[in-house]
């Protein structure tokens, strides 16, 4: 609930305005886990709430930590028995959390392994805070920064994202700048116009993975309905409005999209929406799938930049945890 309506519920219960602020507190800054913990609420306004209203939790199933780079994944549990994934990323600028939209992913791109276990329901957006509340409650780190880019696909479950962010941003409560916060989208091309309108100051990441839609198509089934020109118009669009460049994911793929003529039409492809930012991701390995990872990476790089194109190499992290979103849920799915 937001603020405002959290005031209206409890103006409702004969309560004063200044309540609803003191609970709001409660569950955002100093993340109570019961009422009974709100000690500065009159017992009778306590004893209401829980008859009338639950704080959730999300328990953590599984923990995996790298040894290597102290990346944690997480396997959270809610309350009817559906899990997601979240990661949390030291870097030297802090911490970054890797949070679920869906539980599971509609999206079909045939090189993730997020849509691999079927698409099951969204998230709601107190199911997204949990994400963030229980990584820093387990962990004690902070999360400084937030990437809308473990399994499901955000602009998919666009109105639950949406008030997420509200709540995120809240002044009086987490208080996250959305400037530190990143969607990424496989190209659902009329929300990212939606998105464009609001102003909000988020980054918008882009998973292209083809520069052409003949490419694309054969491995994301949404180039099928939103087509790369109509897809780079919208992000002209974005950046036109919001005046933020817009990074695009680009995983490279032995022998599929890591060859010369492919940069060359990326090149040309991204011309139009420069300057952006091309994230040049080696491809993680799925079962399913007989995808390797290129050895061209450093290769690729260099044909982008020559050709006017600022594009860097994604670090690896939690590799030996096998920190790529979707693997961590599919293996659990797979015990039960």
């Amino acid at each position: 609930m937001t603020l405002p309506e959290l005031e209206s519920d409890l103006a409702a219960l004969g309560e004063k305005k200044f309540r609803a602020g003191q609970l709001y507190d409660w569950l955002h800054v100093k993340r109570a886990l019961s009422f009974a913990e709100c000690s500065n609420l009159p017992k009778t306004l306590i004893s209401r709430l829980g008859e009338e209203y639950e704080i959730r939790r999300a328990s953590v199933k599984r923990k995996l930590e790298s040894k290597l780079d102290g990346t944690i994944k997480y396997l959270f549990e809610f309350p009817d028995g559906e899990r997601c994934e979240t990661v949390m990323m030291s870097y030297r600028h802090g911490n970054s959390l890797c949070i679920s939209t869906q539980v599971g992913c509609k999206m079909g791109c045939s090189f993730c392994a997020s849509t691999k276990a079927g698409y099951v329901r969204d998230l709601l957006p107190s199911e997204m805070l949990l994400q963030i509340y229980e990584s820093e409650r387990d962990s004690g780190r902070k999360v400084e920064s937030l990437v809308l880019m473990g399994i499901g696909e955000p602009l998919d479950n666009y109105d639950n994202v949406m008030r997420f962010l509200t709540l995120l941003s809240s002044e009086k409560g987490r208080n996250m700048s959305l400037r530190h916060v990143s969607l990424s989208t496989c190209g659902i091309v009329p929300r990212i116009r939606e998105l464009a309108e609001l102003g909000l100051g988020l980054t918008l990441s882009v998973s292209l993975h083809a520069p052409t839609d003949e490419k694309r198509s054969a491995i994301m089934p949404v180039n099928k309905r939103y087509g790369t020109a109509e897809l780079i118009d919208a992000c002209r669009y974005y950046f036109d409005r919001t005046g933020r460049r817009i990074s695009f994911e680009f995983a490279l793929i032995s022998g599929v999209n890591d060859d010369a003529q492919t940069a060359k039409e990326l090149i040309r492809l991204l011309k139009p929406v420069s300057p952006c930012h091309v994230n040049l991701i080696p491809v993680n390995e799925i079962r399913e799938r007989e995808y390797s990872r290129s050895g061209r990476v450093r290769e690729f790089q260099k044909l982008l930049t020559d050709g006017g194109i600022n594009a860097t190499v994604r670090r690896t992290l939690g590799a030996d945890i096998n920190a790529a979103c979707g693997q961590l849920r599919r293996e659990n799915l797979a015990e039960n």
